[in-house]
């Protein structure tokens, strides 16, 4: 006799009872996703996200206590490993930017979201990206700009998985001493990899790794 296959499962945080009941019942049409959970507000959210370990948060960006991006980076900070879709009316792409800079998987304009969610949960619980179709030039931009930077210093290539890792936690303006609490590794050995990146990169001058990181951060 065959196991019955797992459903993707589904946490859904947003402040307006009757657009999250909707959402809920359009992700409940598909067989193969289960909602699990849904709350109000991000710190209600963030509570239960960390009891219920879902695959998928779809997380509305404006909401009381804790917005989607604070909810966003403490989840990273805690370690859950939920893939993340936010939901949203603002089309700025200085706002998607941000999104993908902390790890979102997921980015979906409110007003297409009943098209997409769908879809989009089943992308990003397989480790994809989903951006709403009416953004992808966003995409396509950031790429670009990734392209150019990969121009411009070779030496991004030389970097190894840890230094990478550190320079982007650097372009979130984290302190070595903040960056080596979260990695588990001396202050010290910080400071080598900061060095080691600066080298790399022929970057000289006490704030030039801070500026350079901050600068393109987007396209780490």
């Amino acid at each position: 006799m065959s196991e019955a296959i797992a459903k993707i499962s589904v946490f859904v945080a947003d402040d307006h009872p009757v657009f999250r009941r909707g959402l809920r019942e359009i992700i409940e049409e598909d067989t193969g996703l289960a909602v699990i959970g849904e709350a109000p507000d991000g710190q209600a959210a963030l509570e239960q996200i960390r009891a219920l370990r879902p695959d998928v948060a779809v997380l509305d960006i404006e909401m009381p206590h804790k917005d989607g991006f604070t909810l966003a980076r403490e989840m990273r900070d805690l370690g859950l490993e939920s893939g993340i879709i936010f939901l949203t009316m603002y089309r700025e792409e200085s706002l998607f930017n941000r999104a993908l800079d902390i790890g979102v998987k997921g980015y979906l304009l409110k007003d297409s979201a009943a098209a997409d969610i769908v879809a989009s949960i089943r992308a990003v619980a397989a480790g994809k990206h989903y951006i709403s179709p009416e953004l992808s030039s966003y995409l396509v931009s950031r790429m670009s700009r990734a392209s150019l930077l990969d121009e411009a210093k070779p030496g991004l290539h030389l970097l190894t998985p840890m230094e990478r890792r550190i320079l982007k936690m650097i372009s979130e303006q984290k302190t070595s001493k903040a960056i080596a609490a979260e990695l588990f590794i001396s202050s010290h050995t910080v400071n080598n990899h900061r060095n080691n990146i600066c080298r790399k990169l022929d970057l000289h001058g006490s704030n030039a790794l801070l500026r350079f990181a901050i600068e393109h951060r987007s396209e780490l």
